[in-house]
């Protein structure tokens, strides 16, 4: 007998996908729920997204049949139909003006009416106080690209190999590494360690994939002012500088030089060296205009200065690397450096041109995607992100946009990938970063 699942307001803002992904049970949708979706459908954010993809899902379903009385979801899917609210099944003690309370009521008067009822939603308040009730209720997980995020991918692997093929490679002879244990993505990295636990030896190189050598990192040092502090930040900085690898992914905690060491190395590219050197025309940063905690409200003054509040923190180390301000705002006024807002994105070809997406972990997939497609002929994309930070309500550390990007592109020659590990920015903050 199918069941019956009746989704709260936050679970279709979080993923309007959702409808269809209870298999052949029944939906049923209050009309309240309705109500609150039509109110998100004016934003520009990913729930306002989602608003106006339900209600467009909604519309074409009408084309079927009524939602009064049931409409297929399609072939092994069950019904979705309008669910009213009464108030006569309202709980003794419960506020009749509240939405959730509503909600609760509809899911009573279904459950009476023989329904074999449950609630998802993403609040826990209301997961409480339907328990409270007798009514089954869980949260709604959206689409997850891993089970945890101790599973993300994160570009390195140590092997142990004996001594004399380090030496090889010390050597510059080809070193085919053999598949096994776990499986090596392109441009993942590898550290060879001799197989004698006395012995210290070790090298650091890149893998290509099974049928070509392994390469070695190349080092580059005083970029901007800036030199690799630890092995990440080396490998990190390679991938920056491979002109075949078109999009890094970035991550770690913070302080570990994630956005400072992409641009330092963009700006390298940008400023120090011509189109016919392999350089590119510009250096574009943007970022999720994203709070954490509550928002500031409306901003004054054009788009470049709505915009600088958001990006401070990469304006910061832009005037670290620039070490002045002048010479940065001269650059921001060629051109040559361009601050763009997210909001107008969508429409842009960005073509010869290095893209750095911070705060990428703040991004749906969806919006991640819109960005992505952006990139033309000759564009280097950058993302930049700690995926334990995250201020979006609607993602999390399992499926945000960074989270599926680097999961995603793995399998792929033109991206890589580095997690940075060790904390540069100051002891206070490192320490902070592992005990708060």
């Amino acid at each position: 007998m199918a069941k019956t699942f009746l989704l709260d307001t936050n679970v279709y803002l979080t993923e309007a996908s959702s409808l269809i992904s209870f298999g052949a049970n029944n939906i049923a949708i209050p009309s309240i729920v309705l109500d609150e979706i039509d109110k998100h459908k004016h934003r520009q954010d990913t729930a306002g997204h989602n608003a106006r993809h339900m209600n467009r899902l909604l519309d074409g379903l009408r084309s079927k049949g009524s939602l009064s009385v049931g409409v297929s979801l399609g072939r092994g899917k069950g019904k979705v139909f309008a669910a009213h609210y009464d108030p006569r099944y309202m709980p003794v003690g419960m506020d009749g003006g509240d939405s959730d309370n509503k909600i609760i009521a509809t899911a009573l008067k279904l459950k009476l009416e023989g329904h074999d009822i449950t609630v998802y939603s993403r609040d826990i308040n209301m997961r409480v106080k339907c328990d409270s009730f007798g009514i089954t209720c869980f949260d709604y997980q959206p689409q997850k690209i891993i089970q945890s995020v101790d599973k993300l991918f994160d570009g390195m692997e140590e092997m142990l190999v004996d001594a004399e093929t380090i030496d090889k490679f010390y050597e510059s002879e080809d070193i085919f590494l053999v598949k096994e244990g776990n499986k090596l993505h392109p441009n993942q990295y590898v550290m060879l360690k001799d197989k004698n636990p006395s012995s210290k030896k070790s090298a650091m190189a890149r893998f290509i994939s099974y049928e070509k050598p392994v390469t070695k990192v190349r080092k580059y040092k005083n970029i901007w002012g800036f030199n690799a502090r630890n092995k990440e930040q080396q490998y990190a900085m390679d991938l920056l500088f491979d002109k075949g690898v078109q999009i890094v992914s970035l991550t770690g905690p913070a302080g570990t030089g994630k956005t400072l060491l992409a641009t330092a190395c963009a700006l390298e590219q940008v400023m120090n060296e011509t189109t016919s050197q392999g350089g590119y025309d510009k250096l574009i940063i943007t970022r999720p205009v994203q709070p954490m905690g509550r928002d500031i409200g409306f901003l004054p003054g054009s788009i470049h200065e709505k915009m600088m509040p958001w990006i401070a923190p990469i304006r910061d180390n832009l005037e670290h690397l620039f070490g002045d301000r002048a010479a940065l705002d001269m650059q921001i006024d060629q051109g040559t450096i361009e601050i763009e807002a997210m909001t107008y994105i969508r429409g842009r070809s960005i073509s010869n041109s290095i893209l750095i997406v911070d705060e990428a972990q703040n991004l749906t997939a969806h919006e991640l995607k819109t960005i992505i497609t952006r990139v033309g002929h000759g564009t280097k994309l950058i993302l930049t992100g700690d995926v334990q930070q995250i201020d979006n309500s609607y993602v999390d550390a399992v499926s945000n946009g960074l989270t599926h990007a680097v999961e995603k592109f793995k399998e792929f020659a033109i991206a890589g990938h580095v997690t940075l590990l060790k904390g540069e920015r100051s002891t206070l903050a490192t320490l902070a970063s592992e005990i708060l």
